[in-house]
């Protein structure tokens, strides 16, 4: 009887000393960028925060580089509950729903203070839309003004006819198709390689995006047109979120709410850091011409119409709440 008690105790003991690490709590974070890129490094800060409020109770692998699942795939795979959190380039679902796309209308926000008051103006409706898929919205940061990387001189929107132009979202695939360029689709992670191989000669995105891509081995010109500043996304899965200890669940908020502060704090020197090094390889980089900003200035008023087509009552709230901020 003795050594049942005995063994039943040692048995007890062995579990609760198990107990905290059987307790540990891991999610996978899916990201579209490299490890290197100061979005992917505050997710990785965010992560490592969190792990250190939490005492290794929850800990967060980020997978950078569309390494575990590509970009259009990472909202899908965290509401599925493939992963448990996610970040991705809001834009690229605006064929979902129009309000994702609203930080890539041309000319609508391009300075850092609009685009704020874009996001918070937006953030309600983007919260509900994301609640709708099992999502929960923890913070957005911002990326570099968009500006047009060509092989050759553009004065005009004329000059860009013919074009191979790279479109990542339906805004532009939308441009390409008012100016008369062939839109071609391509994610973040394979520009590189559409660059290397011809697949496009003609893009609009950020100086960090053009960086990453080591765009000066096949492109010479940039024309800094601040046309407009997209903005990542990052979500958790509400049920994984809701799995978790009062605590936890605090320490994940707060978190988020740094990475948050500290995305829109760093970017507008890092936007010109990259300008700097597409300087630095040789590039041409200039402002564009009157002719080629007003140009674009008309099909962003088309893009405008035509994004409050679809974005309908939503849409018109958030642009209206936005003119009064």
């Amino acid at each position: 009887m003795m050594r049942r008690t005995l063994a039943l105790a040692l048995g007890v003991a062995a579990v609760l000393a198990a107990a905290p690490a059987s307790a540990q709590t891991k999610w996978n974070l899916p990201a579209a960028y490299p490890a290197d890129n100061p979005h992917t490094e505050t997710l990785t800060a965010m992560a490592k925060q969190i792990a250190e409020a939490t005492g290794g109770k929850l800990v967060i692998t980020v997978h950078a580089g569309a390494s575990l699942f590509k970009a259009p795939e990472i909202k899908r795979a965290v509401a599925t509950g493939q992963a448990q959190a996610g970040e991705v380039l809001a834009s690229i679902h605006e064929n979902e729903d129009a309000i994702y796309g609203i930080d890539v209308v041309p000319f609508l926000a391009t300075s850092y203070a609009d685009s704020k008051k874009l996001y918070f103006a937006s953030k309600p409706v983007l919260e509900k839309k994301l609640a709708a898929q099992g999502l929960m919205l923890l913070y957005a940061a911002p990326w570099a003004p968009q500006g047009l990387y060509t092989k050759k001189d553009i004065n005009s929107v004329e000059d860009l006819k013919g074009l191979k132009w790279r479109s990542y979202s339906v805004g532009t695939a939308r441009i390409g198709e008012l100016v008369g360029a062939q839109s071609v689709t391509v994610q973040a992670a394979e520009l590189a390689q559409a660059l290397a191989t011809g697949v496009v000669n003609a893009l609009m995105t950020s100086g960090s995006s053009g960086y990453d891509a080591k765009i000066w081995e096949t492109i010479d010109h940039y024309y800094d047109l601040q046309a407009w500043i997209p903005k990542n996304i990052v979500f958790v899965n509400k049920a994984a979120f809701d799995a978790l200890d009062k605590p936890s669940q605090a320490a994940v908020l707060a978190a988020a709410k740094r990475a948050e502060d500290h995305a829109w704090a760093i970017w507008p020197d890092k936007a010109n850091w990259y300008l700097d090094q597409l300087k630095a390889k040789g590039m041409k980089v200039q402002p564009p011409s009157p002719a080629l900003r007003d140009g674009l200035k008309k099909v962003g008023d088309q893009l405008t119409a035509d994004w409050l087509k679809r974005a309908g009552a939503d849409g018109q709230a958030v642009i209206d709440a936005y003119k009064k901020m």
